[in-house]
């Protein structure tokens, strides 16, 4: 018995001795069975991975292998968090080799899918968590990171009010952050290394979540009010603070904070909202497009915008200020601007309207002959005949068939961007909508889409997928040192993506496609820093500014000197 009980003791002291971490531990060096034996008995890993040594090129044929294994999107989408955590240059190097189809997997839809079961499902974060009940460890919860002030190129923050088309999921919503990095990267080789995803957790509205056993977040509602702005702005001075030369990009912040929180503070900080700056852009880029095929001038446009909402309004203010370029005053370019949400044209004697809607209210003393009460989208059509119409309504089918007819009996060759996403959501069919324009209107969509054939032309759909810009844009932010971002850098990073595309041809797609990004953003980037080079507010000067573009995008690849260093 005594005997036994010694061998009993003796496996309980192996089994329980401690594993010492090694390179293979850490995601930024780990090299996996690309380490070659040499390497191997440097760092002191010999013996710790199989005999044969590979190339980057085979771990990623095999890891794109066991990724089509899996069952769903959703399990790609957590099989490539797996590789994420283990090697990082091996993640970027699967994405990279397969964005188009991996885009949609690592970001919208899957990413939204994957918030919904974010704690329940958590395993592992990559991000900075900031609580409104903590302020006093904003500047603590960041140095953890030992991140000096020349050593972060961008911060993605959100506060996840407004995730893509789901709503308010609080602390769930970090993966919104994390995933935009993801694409900053593989588009516009932004450094990995070099960038901070934060989740700023000021509460939830969503019952689901506080009643939920599994919940990670804090357990309150969504704090507003002075104490919100006052987190908000505690955020945006100790990340400029500690990170003088980071890009602080906001993403899905709720409507009525997106639009403050940019307006107040766009001239101070080098700040960029995707929801309404980058949609905005993108739109622009199509509507670029579209003005070379019909030999318009911005200053005559007439946009209406059905779902003015914080994206709504954001693609407003791009095309107004593109109007102003184009020489219209102000008030020219105010007038020629209309929005239309669930209540009908948006006036100015509508109650308890949003800020970022009273900018474009019309005057009910104008519109008051066109309708008793509230005046509808086709009514608003027929008396204004726009030559671009916007959706971003998530109202699907809004754009009827007698919609679309009477914009197309307005002007020979409207634009229509029914940009609402998933499929579900979309407000008009791009095969309904040609055949319902017989092929005059100019589309892109918000969702992927086949080409349409009609009366023999196949039409090519673009896909206004923000990915077209934000990480060109970022990247030439980043190249300039731009101490903001300027109305010039959006205009020129749309036109740069539109430049990319040659619309001559009948049925020709307004926007690139999405599967040559790195090529996009890298255009895109050398325009927004000669922009910000234009606007004075750039702070490096460059003699060779493709070439600086080129020399600061990271490549997955295994480099010698990161092989280096402590086992």
């Amino acid at each position: 018995m005594a005997a036994r009980a010694r061998r009993v003791h003796h496996c309980r002291r192996y089994t329980t001795m401690p594993v010492k971490p090694t390179v293979l531990q850490d995601r930024s060096r780990n090299r996996g069975t690309a380490f070659t034996l040499e390497e191997r008995a440097r760092l002191g890993i010999t013996g710790r991975l199989p005999a044969t040594v590979e190339t980057l090129d085979q771990q990623a044929g095999r890891a794109y292998a066991q990724l089509r294994e899996q069952p769903s999107n959703l399990h790609r989408y957590i099989y490539l968090n797996q590789v994420h955590d283990r090697n990082q240059v091996l993640y970027f190097k699967l994405l990279g080799d397969h964005l188009d189809e991996l885009l949609p997997v690592v970001y919208d839809p899957t990413v939204g899918e994957a918030i919904e079961k974010w704690s329940l499902d958590y395993r592992d974060s990559r991000a900075v968590y900031l609580s409104i009940d903590r302020p006093e460890d904003m500047k603590t919860s960041f140095q953890s990171l030992g991140l000096g002030p020349d050593d972060v190129d961008l911060i993605v923050v959100s506060d996840a009010q407004e995730i893509l088309g789901i709503g308010d999921w609080g602390v769930n919503g970090t993966d919104i952050s994390i995933g935009k990095l993801a694409v900053y990267t593989a588009a516009a080789g932004i450094d990995p290394d070099r960038v901070i995803a934060v989740n700023l957790d000021v509460g939830t509205d969503n019952e689901q979540l506080l009643n939920s056993p599994s919940y990670l977040g804090n357990r309150h509602a969504r704090v507003t009010g002075r104490r919100y702005d006052d987190f908000v702005a505690l955020y945006l001075r100790t990340a400029s603070e500690l990170f003088p030369g980071a890009f602080l990009h906001f993403e899905d912040f709720g409507p009525s904070n997106a639009r403050r929180i940019l307006v107040e503070n766009a001239d101070t900080y080098r700040i960029f909202n995707d929801d309404m700056q980058g949609t905005g852009a993108i739109v622009m880029a199509a509507a670029f497009s579209a003005l070379k095929v019909t030999g318009g001038r911005w200053s005559e446009q007439r946009l209406v915008v059905f779902g003015a909402g914080t994206a709504g309004t954001g693609m407003a203010d791009q095309i107004h200020a593109a109007m102003l370029r184009d020489g219209a005053t102000p008030d020219e370019a105010k007038s020629n601007i209309w929005l239309v949400d669930v209540h009908g044209l948006v006036t100015d004697d509508m109650p308890d309207l949003p800020d970022y809607q009273q900018v474009y209210a019309r005057s009910r003393s104008e519109v008051a002959a066109w309708a008793d009460g509230e005046i509808d989208l086709p009514t608003t059509i027929r008396h204004v005949k726009p030559t671009i119409l916007i959706g971003t309504s998530t109202a699907h089918g809004a754009f009827t068939e007698d919609v679309v007819r009477a914009l197309a009996a307005g002007v020979e060759r409207p634009l229509l961007l029914p940009l609402s996403n998933p499929t579900s959501r979309i407000e008009v069919m791009p095969s309904d909508a040609v055949k319902w324009s017989d092929g005059r209107a100019l589309i892109a969509t918000g969702i992927p889409s086949e080409p349409v054939e009609y009366q023999g032309v196949s039409y090519e759909i673009g896909e206004a997928n923000n990915a077209l810009l934000y990480p060109g844009l970022g990247l030439g932010v980043i190249v300039s040192g731009a101490r903001r971002v300027t109305d010039t850098m959006l205009l020129a990073a749309a036109e740069a993506v539109a430049s990319q595309v040659d619309v001559s041809a009948p049925g020709a797609s307004l926007l690139p496609p999405v599967a040559n990004l790195r090529a996009s953003s890298a255009t895109v980037a050398v325009a927004v820093a000669k922009a910000a080079a234009q606007d004075g507010v750039a702070t490096k000067p460059l003699d060779n500014l493709v070439q600086a573009v080129q020399d600061a995008m990271w490549d997955p690849v295994y480099r010698a000197d990161d092989r280096e260093g402590r086992p």
